[in-house]
């Protein structure tokens, strides 16, 4: 019989419903778009439609390990249980801390949160959301009395005029920013103004760029306050005047305006400000809480949202309650416990600083990589290092965090556990498992409830299931609210959990949850009032100089997802970025005497990485921009945060991750080469690499400044047994390689004099066959395919995996002039649409042509 199950996705904070479904058991399951979720209505980005392809059990975390010991359950459990226990016996409750995830679901989160908080009695539980939306959280706070969401996606839909803010939102955000373009086609007259610093894949759709200098968002939105109350405004952000009177005039005439940002406003040092200053503007027009209008935050992650609800942030309690008497002591009758925390813990940046300062005993880190994400990366692996007693609940066996874990804990990931999420729009969506229960692998909530039981909290954390969780934090919500809280579900109270539908809160009656709020006036302040918040505008911590002339930028790629612990698996995700690139203008190139294509060593004042470089005439001239995904298990040297000072909002905590000086250098290499192998291979990290995921292999780019001996180095790396096909010519520094096992290619290496465009495709399609014929040997080390086309295709769009040359071809045989006629012939851009800006830029490359 067919397998169907209806689930989300765990990607962005758009909350995309998805189906997963197979024909029998002998089949692959398959993903698609839910037609019937509301947040998406059957759309997915390339990296949903891609979910299949990572379901592998490669390098997955399958038993419980002590040190490098493959152990039972108990003894790990008891390890850890012992470990927290006597470090808070000795040093007290705020000696210990968890470090958790916007992956996490909301059963998990409120686990969590409940025994950090509420019976070791620490406030010392923070989330990697604090990176990506905290600001919003603050800045809510300040305004409405609550972290409230006012609005929904249908308001992107009906407005008028969209303000995409910060927002990359064709990369980050696919399906949200195709419902805006979607609106835009029915009503040509609506109208998208996009504010960033680079010319990105959104801009490139917008009635009208502002191109600002870096920081300067809250001068740009305190001016458009004082122009809505009638007064004058001097505003110098680095855009013409007349851009700037344009876009005060469209928000001042256009009531059904709605505001969307994300990172590039909340990753500030100021991000609070920020966020306050876009608000200001909608509550002095009454813009909010109505269809087509509201300040509306996207955020990163699948579960940023379901965090802030349970409290996973260090300065919240459960369901949206702070750290003020009544409501711990509320939260404390609730969960029957008098240890609960009477004051804000440690937030991400100052925990790893209190581990690194030995004042963290023991580090708990759950379904997150801060050895890569953090600012300072490098001073937080040394800081865990360091730590006493670490343990890491992880899918991946091998993270750069989980390298320096006492304890690793396998845990279940998407397609296995279940529970609930909850976008960006206040909706709630189940998880659901389809997959078996990989080795040993447990849900974290379960982990948890075993090393609290263990601890001595046996009767607060003994559920069965997650639906228990689920149904108690609901009355959690419920409790003593009587409409006090923006927060409840008491709706859901008593439900069946595994019928539950696509819901936003409140949910105060059974099956009636809540679009938008606050357009009856009513806010959360004690008043009943919203709060116009001062946002005087402050410049970046961190300044460039003679020594670190450029401001680096930081970000995600269209088809990565953080550190590519999933994403990471798919080759046809890796297909349209193989390798870490900085982004750079060609007139600092030419400044700094860069290449594109080349390489370059990108330093900041303790680190440096080494980078592709790609000319961008979207960057501001002094600006770069580099991706956040690479980490050391797919690059030799290639963590942004290393570069990123950890500055942070005084407000939020949230640290500056969008601005840090650098200095960029060409690195020239000696050689080049390109590995494919089917194998994992450890290179060292002396020379230049990026790993990629092919389909039946994987492949490295290398480059290095010495020469080597490669008959040898490539034994070496790859193995001398088997059957090796060699060519070499030693004055031209050619080397090509290839090694069979039983007849069937393992491995090939590629080395070349320069910097090349090779292509491996045609090498790495011969990994799919059982065997290797005699007469096609030879051709394995031919540096060319038959035909001699060496030419790199580059993947435009991954959904349908169509390559730069074939909409080329398509555009000059057809004589194409749009973005639609190319989707039309070729699929390219129908599904999530991230590349339609690219086709058309490919489309205005080649119209003097067809012209």
């Amino acid at each position: 019989m067919p397998e169907i199950v209806r689930t989300t996705c765990p990607y962005c904070g758009v909350g995309c419903g998805v189906i997963a479904a197979r024909l029998d058991d002998s089949a692959q399951w398959v993903v698609r778009g839910d037609p019937e979720h509301p947040a998406n209505f059957g759309r997915l980005c390339v990296k949903g439609s891609s979910l299949a392809e990572t379901l592998d059990l490669d390098g997955r975390l399958l038993h419980p390990m002590i040190g490098e010991q493959t152990v039972a359950w108990e003894p790990a459990l008891d390890l850890v249980a012992e470990k927290f226990t006597a470090a808070i016996a000795e040093h007290g409750p705020d000696s210990v801390a968890f470090y958790v995830s916007g992956q996490l679901l909301t059963e998990d989160y409120y686990v969590a949160n409940k025994l950090m908080k509420g019976f070791i009695g620490s406030g010392n539980i923070d989330t990697n959301s604090r990176l990506c939306m905290s600001s919003t959280v603050a800045g809510h706070v300040r305004a409405f009395g609550s972290d409230t969401v006012p609005g929904c996606y249908e308001d992107l839909d009906l407005a008028d005029l969209v303000v995409l803010v910060g927002s990359n939102t064709a990369w980050c955000h696919p399906v949200a920013f195709q419902r805006i373009l979607a609106a835009k086609a029915r009503r040509p007259d609506m109208r998208i103004v996009v504010v960033d610093p680079r010319r990105t894949a959104t801009a490139e759709c917008a009635d009208l760029h502002l191109a600002i200098r870096p920081g300067t968002d809250a001068i740009l939105f305190n001016g458009l306050l004082a122009h809505l109350r009638g007064e004058e405004a001097q505003v110098e952000v680095g855009v013409p005047l007349e851009q700037i009177v344009q876009f005060f005039s469209w928000f001042a005439e256009t009531e059904k305006t709605v505001t969307v940002w994300s990172q590039g406003i909340n990753q500030s040092s100021s991000g609070t400000d920020k966020v306050d200053a876009i608000i200001n503007c909608h509550l002095q027009t009454g813009r909010i809480g109505r269809p087509g209008m509201g300040p509306f935050s996207l955020t990163g992650q699948p579960n940023a949202m379901g965090g802030r609800e349970v409290g996973g942030l260090a300065n919240m309690l459960a369901a949206h309650m702070g750290f003020d008497e009544a409501n711990v002591d509320r939260v404390g009758r609730f969960w029957a416990s008098e240890r609960v925390a009477a004051k804000p813990g440690l937030k991400a940046v100052d925990m790893f600083k209190a581990v690194a300062e030995s004042k963290i005993k023991a580090l708990w880190v759950m379904c997150t990589n801060p050895a890569v994400s953090m600012p300072e990366a490098d001073l937080v692996r040394a800081a865990i290092a360091a730590c006493p007693f670490v343990v890491v609940s992880e899918c991946e066996a091998d993270t750069d965090t989980a390298r320096l874990a006492h304890v690793r804990l396998p845990a279940l990931t998407w397609g296995e556990k279940e529970g609930t999420v909850t976008n960006s729009e206040r909706r709630i969506s189940r998880q659901r498992p389809f997959l078996p229960t990989p080795g040993e692998a447990k849900g974290d909530w379960w982990i948890m409830a075993q090393v609290a039981q263990r601890m001595g909290f046996g009767e607060a954390f003994a559920w069965t299931d997650t639906g228990a969780i689920f149904d108690e934090f609901c009355r959690l919500t419920a409790f003593e609210n009587h409409g006090a809280r923006d927060l409840d579900l008491s709706g859901l109270v008593g439900a069946d959990y595994e019928s539950i539908e696509p819901i936003q809160w409140p949910v105060r009656e059974p099956g009636k949850g809540t679009a938008r709020l606050f357009a009856d006036g009513r806010f959360y302040h004690p008043d009943g009032k919203a709060r116009m918040v001062d946002t005087p505008p402050r410049p970046p911590a961190r300044a460039t100089d003679e020594a670190f002339p450029l401001i680096l930028n930081t970000g995600r790629m269209r088809d990565q997802w953080h550190t590519m612990t999933r994403t990471g698996r798919a080759a046809r995700l890796a297909a349209h970025a193989p390798e870490p690139v900085l982004q750079v203008h060609p007139r600092d190139a030419i400044r700094f005497r860069l290449a594109d294509g080349g390489l370059a060593k990108v330093s900041g004042r303790r680190a440096s990485v080494v980078l592709r470089i790609a000319f961008d005439n979207g960057q501001r001239p002094g600006e770069v921009f580099a991706p956040i995904h690479w980490n050391d298990r797919t690059s030799s040297g290639a963590v942004v945060g290393t570069l990123i000072d950890a500055a942070t909002d005084p407000v939020s905590g949230q640290p500056e991750l969008k601005q840090a000086p650098v200095m960029v250098e060409p690195l020239d290499a000696a050689w080049h080469g390109v590995l494919l192998s089917r194998n994992p291979v450890e290179l060292p990290r002396s020379f230049y690499w990026a790993k990629a995921a092919g389909q039946a292999h994987s492949i490295w780019r290398l480059a290095g400044e010495a020469g080597e001996d490669w008959p040898v180095t490539a034994k070496q790396w790859l193995g001398a047994d088997g059957e090796w096909i060699e060519f070499l010519d030693p004055n031209r520094g050619h080397y090509r390689g290839a090694r069979l096992v039983d007849g069937r290619l393992d491995a090939v290496l590629f080395v070349f004099p320069w910097a090349t465009d090779f292509s491996p495709d045609w090498v790495a399609a011969a990994f799919g066959r059982a065997a290797i014929a005699g007469d096609e040997r030879a051709t394995l080390v031919a540096g060319a395919p038959p035909g001699g086309d060496r030419g790199r295709d580059k993947t435009v769009c991954a959904c349908f995996n169509v390559g730069l040359e074939a909409i080329r071809a398509a555009i000059r045989d057809h004589r194409l002039s749009s973005a639609a006629e190319v989707g039309a012939m070729l699929k390219a851009g129908t599904n999530c649409g991230s590349c339609v800006p690219e086709i058309r830029a490919i489309l205005a490359e080649a119209a003097p042509k067809v012209a």
